[in-house]
């Protein structure tokens, strides 16, 4: 194993990769995401931003990757900290996601681009309706869409992704503009205000950062976050048009500045971070079972985690049912150093279904089902859920654990 500096340290210009094996790169990759947090503001900050999914089979997908962090975590928690604590805040990064105030000022870069996708159609077009939406919040507080005075559509708008609504419209338009933010929720719905009332004042008189700076601190989040990245890891992990074509020279910057190292794991290039270098050093984690979110960034990458786990994944959400191999919203589990099965789970009126369940080819290692019982628990706990009910094509050894758990 190749003697890596510890995290801070002035890591001098690497001329090759650190060659890395699968095995070694695994168990780090393990420990990176899976070590537990105290709380879900030390996970927040950890992954820089959590991707926000409203579809909610068994919590979201930012419920999912908390549960699989944080112990106690329960579904729907993170409003508190979103609405109540003002830690986080609905905004974008991968995609609309969760972030922590600490990244604001890096993230304003978004406004500037998201807001040359509304110029002509909405701030141009429609500045009026910019206009009036504006003095609304001004002058009414937070509103959702349904109860502005104003209320305008647009018949031939009808069959576009986002609707006729004019109103609608023009509320994304603001909110991706950085004008206007979500400063609630009712029933999954935002509730907008003013920028300037949602942002905490230390926050939102920080400096703007500079167009460089924030691609290379994007771009520097994005290696924190997952630990090891593939420079042509897909665009969608480089947020699209504003990270990906410039992530080469971001990429090559934080190399010579020591905050990203070049790493080669058996044949596929990489970057990783100090910090998840050092985790080579330290052993593999206590054993646990960890049902993993479809948009955690442990799966974002989802080429690197093929090549390192030999796990194949694909969100078959928008596959339709005929097509789809695994199902709907199947949740992968790692256990020890491994990927071990999928798992399909479905939560109502207390009762958490388990639909699915598939092995993969590789023996989970002993221990494992007295560690998926007590995963099944804290999952139970998660989702408020009193039983398990476990459809009849369910491994028997699944279905005959399942029958032992009840929670009162």
């Amino acid at each position: 194993m190749v003697a890596i500096r510890s995290p801070g340290s002035n890591i001098p210009e690497m001329r090759s990769p650190v060659q890395l094996s699968k095995a070694d790169a695994r168990r780090a990759m393990v420990r990176h995401h899976f070590a537990l947090c105290a709380t879900p503001e030390e996970a927040f900050h950890k992954l820089r931003s959590i991707q926000f999914d409203p579809i909610a089979p068994v919590g979201c997908n930012h419920d999912l990757v908390l549960q699989a962090r944080v112990p106690g975590y329960k579904v729907g928690d993170w409003e508190r900290l979103a609405y109540k604590d003002r830690h986080i805040y609905d905004g974008w990064d991968k995609q609309a996601s969760l972030v922590p105030f600490e990244g604001w000022s890096v993230r304003r870069i978004f406004h500037s681009y998201h807001r040359k996708w509304f110029e002509q159609k909405i701030f141009q077009d429609h500045k009026e309706a910019v206009d009036l939406i504006l003095k609304e919040l001004s002058e009414r507080g937070p509103l959702m869409p349904r109860d502005f005075d104003f209320q305008m559509r647009r018949e031939e708008w009808k069959g576009h992704w986002h609707g006729p609504s004019v109103t609608k419209q023009t509320l994304r338009a603001l909110w991706h503009s950085g004008l206007i933010m979500t400063s609630g929720r009712k029933s999954g719905q935002h509730v907008y205000d003013l920028t300037e009332r949602v942002v905490p004042g230390h926050v939102l008189n920080q400096p703007t950062v500079k167009h460089d700076d924030a691609i290379r601190e994007l771009v520097l989040d994005r290696h924190v976050a997952m630990g090891i990245v593939r420079p042509s890891a897909g665009p969608e992990i480089w947020s699209l048009e504003v990270l990906n074509p410039r992530k080469r020279e971001a990429i090559d910057a934080l190399v010579k500045m020591g905050k990203i190292v070049p790493v080669e794991v058996e044949g596929v290039k990489a970057h990783a971070t100090p910090e998840f270098l050092s985790l080579l050093d330290q052993p593999s984690l206590e054993p646990r079972c960890v049902f993993v979110a479809p948009l955690d960034q442990f799966m974002w990458d989802r080429k690197m985690i093929a090549h390192l786990f030999g796990f194949d994944y694909i969100w078959e959400i928008y596959t339709p049912e005929a097509k789809r191999r695994w199902g709907y919203y199947v949740l992968p589990i790692v256990y020890g150093d491994a990927m071990v099965a999928r798992v399909e789970f479905f939560c109502r009126d207390g009762v958490l279904e388990l639909r699915r369940w598939h092995w993969e080819a590789q023996e989970p290692g002993p221990g494992f089902m007295e560690a998926l019982e007590l995963a099944l628990r804290e999952f139970m706990r998660y989702c408020s859920a009193r039983k398990i009910q476990v459809e009849k094509g369910v491994d028997p050894k699944i279905r005959s654990l399942s029958k032992t758990i009840k929670l009162k």
